[in-house]
């Protein structure tokens, strides 16, 4: 892997169209390499449903959307907030909603510099804990997550191709008392 040379900041309403575009690309990627046919993959309105969604992410107050920039070009993107579950899970966890990266870009560094994001949104709000849904085909997010530190906590819900989305939780706690109890130290994110 090589380090990503990306920038992050705030996403603009004015990236909209670039973020929805990497978004397509990640998700037929994926889905595809998780066996997929491409009548699956989207409906002729997904775009446009993913446009919608993401402007909402953009423009709500309870989001934190990032993206990933190289030059002026939009190569990642992360949107971070409170978990969809309620207001009790919303007192101890953020939920990591989507990260994309660009698919020329996968192996580069840039998910993990849109992941550290994620974790310091968790330690700046005091919250130990993180979830997700990862696809459970999604092998190469499933592996990226569980190389930092992510474990599947028992839920699912249904997802495409008859297959289910999994929940994944980090811990932030156990991440920690993990690297004192092995001597190494947990980089600061």
């Amino acid at each position: 892997m090589t380090t990503s040379p990306a920038l992050m900041r705030p996403a603009r309403f004015g990236d909209l169209a670039a973020i929805v575009d990497l978004h397509t690309q990640a998700r037929a990627a994926y889905y595809q390499a998780g066996g997929l046919p491409g009548s699956e993959i989207d409906s002729p309105d997904g775009w446009a449903r993913r446009r919608a969604s993401w402007a909402q992410a953009i423009q709500s107050g309870a989001m934190t959307v990032l993206c990933a920039v190289e030059d002026t070009e939009v190569v990642g993107v992360v949107a971070m907030g409170p978990p969809k579950e309620g207001a009790e899970a919303a007192r101890s966890c953020g939920q990591l909603h989507r990260i994309h990266v660009r698919p020329d870009r996968w192996g580069r560094g840039v998910g993990g510099l849109l992941h550290a994001e994620f974790v310091r949104f968790l330690r700046e709000s005091s919250l130990e804990t993180g979830l997700l849904d990862a696809w459970e085909r999604n092998s190469r997010a499933l592996a990226f997550y569980t190389r930092q530190g992510w474990v599947p906590d028992g839920h699912r819900r249904p997802g495409p191709g008859g297959l289910d989305f999994l929940r994944l939780r980090l811990d932030l706690h156990d991440r920690v008392s993990a690297a004192a109890s092995s001597g190494t130290s947990q980089p600061r994110a």
